[in-house]
């Protein structure tokens, strides 16, 4: 067994869920020492103790010791369609992989919508937002920004943001969100791209 590759493994697990190590340790009953040797791969476990990170985790342990996978498909009728209150809808276009915090998402705003204002994400993260279609206002910490068709922006998004249609034709968009690591606990995650 490669103990760097589980230790990756282990430890993309407790990031994507925002378990600090400690956090991990009191759900596992495994010592914050122990879990920082593994996450390592300075120490091999007993399967004792992969069963109980496992279920710290809330994995099976046979997904624990699967490598992952190098290619994920995500066909077009597994896709989520969010529909959100004011018409508008979201649809996540990536596959989910453990460990990897990006995410492609198309929006479309129909006219006259205001998606709401959302909170940052943590430090280090971006955003790409382009329009397909439409007119797209974005206020992104005060500042008020328009794209139209074609348009792009990049952004450090540990900003405030807003996301609004203020024409009279639907506005479709992408955003490509990468997110360097989780927020703090406690504070959630906006999906991006909203």
């Amino acid at each position: 067994m490669n103990l760097a590759a589980l230790g990756a493994q282990i430890q993309a697990a407790r990031t994507e869920r925002g378990l600090t190590l400690q956090a991990l340790a009191d759900r596992s009953d495994v010592s914050v020492s122990m879990l920082s040797s593994v996450e390592r791969g300075a120490k091999a476990p007993t399967i004792v103790v992969l069963d109980r990170i496992a279920n710290g985790l809330g994995l099976p342990l046979a997904e624990l010791l699967t490598p992952p996978k190098r290619m994920i498909v995500r066909r077009a009728a597994d896709q989520d369609t969010v529909h959100e209150p004011g018409g508008w809808q979201r649809t996540i276009l990536t596959p989910v992989v453990p460990g990897v915090n990006f995410e492609w998402i198309r929006s479309t705003l129909p006219p006259d919508c205001e998606a709401g204002t959302y909170p940052p994400y943590a430090a280090g993260s971006h955003e790409f937002i382009v329009v397909q279609t439409g007119t797209l206002t974005l206020t992104v910490d005060g500042e008020v920004v328009i794209l139209g068709e074609g348009d792009s922006l990049y952004l450090a998004a540990d900003v405030t943001l807003t996301y609004a249609n203020h024409s009279d034709m639907p506005c479709t968009y992408y955003v490509a969100a990468l997110i360097m690591r989780p927020r703090r606990p406690g504070l959630g995650r906006r999906p991006a791209g909203q």
